[in-house]
């Protein structure tokens, strides 16, 4: 059984931006979220 959002995390380790990502660590959690929800919604189109 798959998590619903493992999908998403799988595909944001795609994500080459993230691997450069210098910020404090609360805007990256934010920024982590709005990225999940945006590739959640692209992932179940």
């Amino acid at each position: 059984m798959v998590a619903p959002v493992e999908p998403g995390f799988a595909h944001l380790k795609n994500w080459r931006t993230l691997t450069k990502l210098r910020t404090d660590p609360a805007r990256a959690t934010q920024l982590l979220r709005a990225l999940l929800v945006l590739t959640n919604l692209e992932v179940d189109r």
